[in-house]
């Protein structure tokens, strides 16, 4: 045994003896509930009790064991599960499985399913595969919860309308003729009350509706309605809540085994798949909201599994219905501030203290006002959110195949086609590919949209047969599978067309993808946007082994690299921007490279530029040549002026994910707009934007700073006064920023020259005392990084300055933007002047595919 372990286990266990000479140690801690803990449990409680009972009611269930599920979910699931602010109850999602259940077995029996459908949570749990149901389609599962949605509501409007549901939606759609010539009126005026106050609830304007909005819309909408009907003495159904002494409880599962098994496995699947989504979508939620004091953890989902299995052994033993996580209370529970699991558990707390003390309150409720309640939110379980985005990721077939499934065969069986029409479109999408020839000025293109499986190998082997021997191909792979099949086929037909003299080119919408033979053993090593080193390709002394960094694999596995080498006679390659088709070619291509293009001029600058050039015509043209083309014919139409620096590590292009015909970029040293009559003779930087202004008629225009900029470090230690080179003459532009961002420096010089500009009427927009702009979240890390700041806020009011820019800012078709990019992190910041001086907040990474 290794000499260190008994030293770690004496450590361990005397890290917590009372030193000498210390404070005596505290007792045991108090259990505290934080403020914002025990509003938010009393907003999920206030929603929590009518949607229980309404939830019990709509599944057959008696009605304590909506509050029975509400209260253990809260306190069991609350306490044990692995997210901390997820509400756990009685959820529409399982409105279907359970009526179902107890039609077919009774509600004891139903109470005992619970029970083994929590323990088979448990065994999940341990398991650890609750990472595994995410991997379900989400068009499956909203697919699910809009078919149960539609169940809820077809079921619901029949008690809204004064009558009793079937137990099919086939059923209860032939009943609705019959049930709507014998309304009641009585039951639908108090549902239509009740939707009313839903809807309207929300929406109620000016700062009352900003009071009023705080109380939950269910409970004020459930309260109206029952104070209505009970100031108004109607005759309908209400809530009827028996004595305790008389609740049903659990009693051994009576029936065939593989119905048992299958209803088991169902509420199963539905209580587990909705409760770790539930937990996803919470993490999401909290980390969307402001910074906290107390820090929330994100969720466990296998713990949370193993709550959620032991708040169902619970709630089935003492007659409740399944339980999982309840989106609308959860979301509730995060808006209003929760920090810990101590609101979850304190609002079952407070389920159980009212089922004990409100009986006589909670039997005034009518009936039709908790069907009109369960019924919205079964319509709201059909999410137009949903629908589009299913649509946008052609998986409506999945998701309309799976919402009638649920409908008219049920929840296991529904799932079940959403699941095998979800594989079959993958198998679908897996083998449809698209492969087209075209010959344009001489160059065949062979355009290959989709995955290259075995399965599309005849029809590649077939257009490529198509191409002349001995003509320039260009063959673009438009997807991101190649099975070891379609590796070879295109292999062999390269090696074979460039035998018989012609030339192929391979590029890929993904940085680096070409097949290729090996390159020299000096060749260029360099990718795109890989490392940067100075647009100098590093030279080992000799090849690196094949499928290291940067060198192709050359064993012909698929797996290979296969953008990174090119033919001994390859013209060498730079790294390029690939902005490709204006539509969807702005990630990068794959460059490669050699030593030298044929012909290049003598000396290393033309030689570095010969060979940039020659990269491009070979990578980025053929890609670029159609949209390049259009450009030409339509002229440029830009949107943006972008003003920046001069400098060359700030790339326009890369950092703003532009293309041709994109932005229209001026750059000087220094990004500065000099004031109207300034220009000394220079009127550049004015002709631009005039033209981009009045010509282009471009939306908006950028100021875009950079950190560590030189013009800035220059603009600080120069002496504006006396004679003038002319970068001293274009850097007094930069003294109004100067000024703006060190107002208490005293600079003799510039003192001078301000006196000097101040005779001339050259101070035009300067005020003392400003506020200094900043970044958001710290502070400027030095006082260039300041310059920087404010002399993209004053270049943004130089603008201001210039006739054509005023009159389209007075027209509202211009906008200004501030911006600065920080060379050294790689991002981005975007002026936000809302706060006084301006602050520079960064850009956030965003989802461009929801």
């Amino acid at each position: 045994m290794s000499a260190c372990v008994p030293a770690r286990a004496d450590s361990a266990r005397t890290k917590h003896v009372h030193q000498p000479h210390s404070p005596p140690p505290h007792g045991p801690r108090r259990f505290r509930v934080a403020g914002a803990d025990f509003s938010a449990a009393i907003a999920v409680f206030l929603i929590a009790l009518p949607l229980s009972l309404g939830i019990a009611l709509a599944t057959g269930a008696p009605l304590q064991a909506g509050l029975v599920a509400a209260a253990v979910g809260g306190i069991v699931a609350g306490r044990i599960g692995g997210c901390p602010l997820q509400v756990s109850g009685p959820a529409a999602g399982l409105t279907v499985v359970t009526a179902d259940l107890i039609q077919h077995y009774g509600w004891r029996t139903t109470c005992a399913i619970t029970v083994l459908a929590g323990i088979a949570q448990l065994g999940l749990g341990c398991l650890r595969v609750a990472r595994s149901a995410l991997a379900v389609s989400p068009a499956i599962v909203h697919g699910m919860l809009a078919g149960i949605g539609v169940t809820i509501a077809v079921a619901q409007l029949h008690i809204v309308l004064g009558g009793t549901p079937q137990s099919a939606v086939p059923d209860n759609l032939v009943a609705l003729p019959a049930q709507l010539a014998n309304l009641h009126p009585a039951d639908l005026a108090v549902s239509v009350l009740t939707l009313t106050l839903l809807l309207l609830w929300p929406r109620v304007p000016g700062r009352a509706g900003q009071v009023l909005g705080k109380l939950p819309a269910a409970l004020i909408a459930v309260a109206g309605a029952t104070a209505v009907a009970a100031l108004t003495e109607l005759r309908l159904p209400k809530v009827d809540l028996p004595s305790w002494s008389s609740h049903a409880l659990a009693s051994l599962p009576d029936g065939p085994v593989l119905g048992l098994l299958a209803a088991v496995l169902t509420t199963t699947l539905v209580c587990s798949v909705q409760s770790l989504l539930g937990a996803v979508a919470v993490d999401k939620l909290v980390a969307a909201r402001p910074a906290l004091t107390g820090r929330v953890k994100r969720s466990d989902l296998d713990r949370e599994l193993l709550g959620q299995g032991a708040a169902n052994i619970f709630s089935g033993s003492l007659g409740g219905l399944p339980i999982a996580g309840v989106a609308v209370r959860s979301s509730a529970n995060v808006a209003a501030g929760a920090v810990s699991r101590n609101s979850t558990m304190l609002h079952g707390v407070l389920v159980v203290i009212a089922a004990l003390l409100m009986v006589p309150a909670l039997e005034l409720i009518p009936l039709a006002s908790l069907a009109a309640l369960v019924m919205a939110v079964g319509l709201k379980m059909v999410s137009l959110n949903h629908i589009r985005t299913v649509t946008r990721h052609r998986e409506v077939l999945v998701y309309a195949v799976t919402i009638c499934g649920v409908v008219f065969l049920g929840v296991l069986e529904g799932v079940a086609l959403g699941i095998a029409v979800a594989v079959g479109v993958a198998l679908h999408r897996l083998s449809r590919t698209r492969i087209t020839h075209d010959d344009t000025e001489g160059v065949h293109y062979v355009h290959v949209r989709g995955q290259l499986t075995f399965l599309a190998v005849p029809r590649l082997s077939r257009v490529l047969h198509q191409v002349p021997h001995g003509a320039d191909a260009v063959v673009e792979l438009d997807g991101s599978f190649m099975d070891h099949a379609a590796y070879e086929t295109l292999q062999d037909w390269q090696k074979t067309h460039t035998a018989q003299g012609g030339s192929v080119d391979i590029t890929g919408r993904r940085p680096g993808t070409r097949i290729s033979e090996p390159a020299e053993e000096d060749g260029c090593r360099c990718r795109p946007w890989t490392p940067w080193r100075n647009h100098q390709c590093e030279r080992p002394s000799k090849a690196p082994p094949p499928g290291t960094d940067g060198q192709a694999a050359t064993d012909g596995s698929p797996e290979g690299n296969l953008g990174t080498a090119t033919g001994p006679n390859t013209p060498g390659a730079r790294h390029t921007r690939d902005t490709g088709d204006a539509k969807d070619r702005r990630d990068g291509t794959g460059t490669t490279g050699a030593r030298g293009a044929p012909g290049a001029p003598d000396g290393p600058t033309a030689h570095e530029l010969a060979r940039g050039i020659s990269a491009f015509h070979r990578n980025t043209g053929p890609l670029m040549r159609r949209e390049l083309a259009r450009l030409a014919r339509e002229g440029q139409q830009p949107s943006q002026l972008f003003l920046t620096c001069a400098d060359s590590r700030v790339v326009t292009s890369m950092i703003t994910s532009s293309g041709p015909g994109d932005l229209f970029v001026v750059r000087n040293v220094g990004n500065f707009v000099p004031l109207p009559g300034e220009e000394s003779g220079d009127d550049s930087v004015a002709a631009a934007i005039e033209y981009a202004v009045d010509v282009l008629k471009v939306r908006s225009i950028t100021v875009c700073g950079h950190s560590g900029c030189g013009a800035m470090q220059a603009l600080l230690g120069a002496e504006h006064g006396g004679a003038r080179t002319p970068l001293q003459r274009w850097l007094r532009h930069g003294v109004p920023s100067l000024e703006r961002a060190l107002p208490d420096v005293d600079m003799d010089a510039n003192a001078q020259e301000r006196e000097r500009d101040q005779e001339q009427g050259h101070e035009q927009g300067h005020e003392s005392g400003r506020a200094r702009p900043r970044l958001a979240g710290r502070g400027a890390a030095d006082t260039a990084e300041r310059l920087c700041l404010a002399n993209v806020v004053q270049q943004l009011e130089h603008l201001r300055a210039h006739d054509s820019v005023a009159r389209a800012l007075d027209a509202g078709d211009l906008e200004l933007h501030g911006m600065y990019f920080h060379v050294g992190e790689a991002q981005s910041y975007l002026l936000s002047e809302d706060a006084e001086g301006g602050v520079f907040e960064l850009v956030r990474e965003t989802n461009l595919t929801a």
